[in-house]
């Protein structure tokens, strides 16, 4: 008989990971609480694999061999319990997508500020370098669906730490750390320490052969890397240690990458990103980049011609002498604290949405050197008054993106800058972040 794989969210990963599943000659029922969306019920269909919506048959469920469980499926959840309690093991998509994908290279990337731009850097310079390879994971595209699709020699996966909850084997030749806040705590119990470990389990199976990337200068991770038994080999970058062996670090405005393969310096005023935070990212890919073997001469061209992310740090356009910029995936304090540290303009700062349990002090002197007025954009902007209420004399509330454009744009003078960098989720006014990057993108199109 085959093995039951009961896939639990039937979005990008559970679809992924049900067409992989399916593929491996596993019985497959994927079960979904709220609606499927019309093109992954035509996937699921036209692989006859079962299926439900709007609920989730406890006894269609609770007789699997095995639960890959979305990774926006909490651990309270009810019907998590009860899988837990009868002691049926459950797996992450990623689990899955490594147990099948044979020889290929694994570079993840995990962390609480940066992974997206460091990712997605990594995977540009291995494409300007000729590399055949994928970008997966927390990025966009299912990791377990490009195994089953379109496999490839390597893998290049953004990794979030509800994707790591549910490892067993998973192993990446090249782990990167980018930096660990305080995020998502709503979901680890508002116990920082668990969300820290969840984010150390990148590196829980990796051996002496693989490595492993991270900040020298961010506290959390100093703090804790001792705490866990590393076995891969270390490679750290760093702006306040030029002494380091191996890995990189950046001195009077010049990185220099040392690693096995390859020794060499640019200049940061040759990056296309600009500030601190795109500095340290842009290490951490450089030295991923150059352990994979990519010659100098690649990395340095693919560094100066990488284009940002869109709603990371993303000019919109100027208007009578007003900048305008979209940081909507800046959805914690940390983001927007970097957002801000770049920032060379007076601002005029948007902020709110759903809190995450924000604590404003960590930027409240970035604000006040750097903040003219604050315009709210939000439902519920109570915290955002009770933190900034004495500091700003311009604080206003919106209810939308419009309103908030319009407001800001009052507030601008010429050679200001407006800038979206919300510190919050966006699920009180907005599908998510991208939504709410867009219909701001449009406000101010409509200026």
């Amino acid at each position: 008989m085959n093995e039951r794989m009961v896939i639990l969210g039937a979005a990008e990963s559970g679809v992924g990971a049900a067409l992989l599943a399916k593929q491996h000659g596993y019985d497959v029922f994927v079960s979904d609480a709220g609606s499927i969306k019309e093109v992954y019920k035509k996937e699921l269909r036209g692989n006859g694999i079962e299926f439900e919506e709007g609920q989730h048959t406890e006894e269609l469920i609770l007789n699997a061999s095995e639960v890959m469980k979305s990774p926006g499926i909490p651990e309270k959840n009810e019907l998590v319990k009860k899988i837990r309690k009868k002691g049926i093991k459950v797996i992450s998509e990623i689990e899955l997508a490594y147990r099948f994908k044979g020889e290929s290279k694994i570079v993840a990337i995990t962390g609480s500020n940066g992974k997206t731009t460091t990712t997605s850097m990594i995977y540009h310079i291995c494409k300007e370098a000729g590399l055949d390879c994928a970008l997966v994971g927390n990025i966009g595209y299912s990791f377990a669906k490009q195994v089953a699709e379109n496999p490839k020699p390597l893998y290049i996966a953004e990794i979030s730490s509800f994707q790591l909850d549910d490892i067993h084997e998973f192993r990446p030749d090249i782990a990167v750390l980018v930096n660990i806040t305080e995020d998502h705590l709503d979901r680890y119990e508002y116990n920082f320490q668990k969300y820290i470990n969840s984010k150390f389990r990148i590196v829980e199976n990796q051996t002496p052969a693989d490595y492993f990337i991270y900040c020298q200068d961010d506290e959390v991770t100093m703090a804790n890397i001792r705490n866990f038994n590393i076995h891969s080999n270390p490679l750290p970058i760093t702006m306040k240690n030029s002494e380091i062996l191996k890995g990189a670090f950046i001195r009077k405005d010049e990185m220099t990458v040392k690693t096995e393969s390859e020794n060499f310096s640019m200049s940061v005023y040759d990056f296309t990103l600009r500030g601190k935070h795109n500095q340290y990212n842009t290490m951490a890919a450089g030295v991923a980049a150059s352990t994979l073997g990519i010659r100098k001469e690649k990395i340095r061209d693919a560094v100066k011609n990488f284009e940002s992310l869109e709603h990371r740090m993303e000019y919109v356009a100027t208007v009578r002498g007003v900048d305008f910029i979209n940081d909507s995936k800046a959805t914690n304090v940390n983001s927007l604290w970097y957002a801000l540290e770049s920032m060379e303009k007076p601002t005029i700062l948007i902020l709110g949405g759903v809190d995450k349990g924000n604590d404003y002090n960590q930027i409240m002197d970035l604000v006040k050197e750097k903040v003219k007025a604050i315009v709210c954009m939000g439902i519920d902007n109570t915290k955002i008054h009770e933190a900034f209420g004495k500091e700003m004399q311009l604080i206003v509330n919106t209810a939308s993106a419009k309103e908030a454009v319009h407001a800001a744009f009052h507030f601008a003078d010429k050679g200001d800058a407006v800038l979206l960098s919300p510190a919050c989720a966006s699920f009180d006014l907005f599908k998510n972040y991208e939504d709410r990057g867009n219909q701001f993108k449009e406000a101010v199109k409509e200026l």
